[in-house]
């Protein structure tokens, strides 16, 4: 049974609001505490500045296995600098305290959740204002033990398809997800070679026939040009490395961040926005 209706509120909002608008969604991505905690909300608000209609969060975890160099670094420098999971969902509640809008999506891995306790979580990450959870290496068929602890929270459990995953299995995981589909450009980790829109489109094309939700689209989307040409062919644009690569090039001039990642993301909300 789809779980669309049982979480995900905020996150449809956004997306039945862009749709009405003739726009798609822009959704930056950060690792939470990098370079130290105490900058990151700071960070959280400039992605909105700059255009942000979602904000996918990074948990920092120690094996990151799905990301390449540039954010397994950036986990390293916020794990180093004390973030933990409960520190990562302090973040989102500080967030909370001047944005009740924007949508916030956990982004990590099963081992921090586990060792929380997922219901422990689950009731945290409601009570912090985050909207959706996307757990790496998750599979579908695990999901059952999961799934009904987030969304009984009204947390949306997201999932990522690649362009290996077949669609009939494709069909499986929209039933179990909620909020939107992430799809995967690139075979490889985050960060990876340039991305062929063209094969993209296509297979934007059949995720769409075999659901309804929302499609985003992410790993290699670097430039403004890059993130037009994907916006006109999917419902929202995943940018992360680019993002995080800054930050990584003024960790020793933290104060600076804020202008840059919003200056960043607004040349890409204008790119998306011109079509």
């Amino acid at each position: 049974m789809s779980t669309q209706s049982s979480a995900s509120g905020r996150l449809n909002a956004t997306f039945a609001r862009l749709r009405a608008d003739g726009r798609k969604a822009l959704i930056p991505y950060i690792t939470a505490g990098d370079p130290h905690p105490g900058h990151s909300v700071a960070l959280m608000h400039a992605l909105v500045a700059g255009g942000a209609d979602i904000i996918e969060l990074g948990m920092p975890f120690s094996d990151p296995m799905a990301d390449g160099p540039v954010i397994q670094l950036a986990c390293e420098r916020a794990l180093k600098a004390g973030t933990t999971l409960r520190r990562t969902l302090a973040l989102v509640s500080e967030f909370r305290q001047t944005d009740a809008q924007t949508p916030v999506v956990l982004m990590g891995y099963l081992n921090p959740i586990e060792r929380f306790g997922l219901a422990d979580f689950a009731d945290a990450a409601d009570h912090a204002g985050v909207d959706g959870v996307l757990i790496v290496d998750l599979a579908v068929e695990e999901a059952d033990a999961y799934l009904p602890t987030l969304t009984a929270r009204g947390l949306a459990p997201i999932f990522l398809v690649s362009p290996t995953t077949p669609i009939a299995r494709v069909a499986t995981i929209a039933e179990h997800a909620a909020g939107y589909l992430y799809y995967v450009s690139l075979k490889g980790v985050t960060g990876a070679a340039n991305l062929d829109v063209d094969a993209v489109a296509t297979q934007v094309a059949a995720l769409r026939g075999v659901t309804q939700i929302p499609v985003a689209v992410g790993f290699g989307i670097r430039s403004p040009e890059t993130a037009a040409a994907v916006a006109r062919v999917a419902d929202g644009v995943v940018v992360g490395s680019t993002l995080v690569n800054q930050i990584a090039e003024g960790v020793d001039q933290p104060d600076g961040l804020p202008a840059q990642l919003t200056a960043t993301l607004a040349a890409l909300r204008r790119a998306m926005d011109a079509g």
